[in-house]
């Protein structure tokens, strides 16, 4: 049973698989994920942390990655720098041990050390994942837009939340 004092440590090569097994167990509230696309992503995340043996992770980029989701654009196209969140999952049989939690709060530190103040991410609304939008206002999170994407096939909101600078 993994507690809340289990380590948060980086991604390595070495956790790749699992991570690409719980990203797809996931595909519909995330992306679906090849192997490549993964290692690619990974090599130009800002953040990548996985909670023990990959029983939850995280992975966000900054506004210098060269990524061509359509969330993180809309971003970039408002923002000059910020740190985007494009993906965080607990697998099932973690859930309700406060790893998500842990992973954010972990990142806004890493991301205030880091010198930068704004943090985004986008939540389903078509899919509607109320609980993810429960979880992101707890946290501080504001809605500042939404969107529809992949040519209507899904619509998100989109949130901030400022860092003390």
């Amino acid at each position: 049973m993994i507690s809340a004092a289990t380590p948060i440590s980086p991604v390595s090569a070495g956790d790749e698989a699992a991570i690409l097994a719980l990203n797809n167990d996931h595909a519909a509230e995330l992306s679906w994920l090849e192997p490549e696309r993964l290692n690619v992503l990974l090599g130009q995340a800002f953040y990548a942390r996985r909670i023990g043996n990959v029983e939850a992770f995280i992975m966000t980029f900054d506004q210098d990655a060269q990524y061509d989701s359509p969330n993180f654009l809309w971003f970039r196209e408002r923002y000059s720098r910020f740190v985007y969140v494009d993906r965080v999952v607990v697998a099932a049989r973690a859930r309700g041990r406060g790893h998500a939690r842990r992973l954010y709060q972990d990142l806004f530190d890493h991301t205030a050390r880091a010198g930068q103040t704004l943090v985004t991410c986008e939540v389903n609304s078509d899919p509607p994942n109320p609980a993810s939008d429960a979880f992101h206002a707890a946290l501080g999170f504001a809605e500042i837009g939404d969107a529809v994407i992949h040519g209507g096939k899904k619509a998100v909101r989109y949130y901030a939340r400022s860092l003390p600078a």
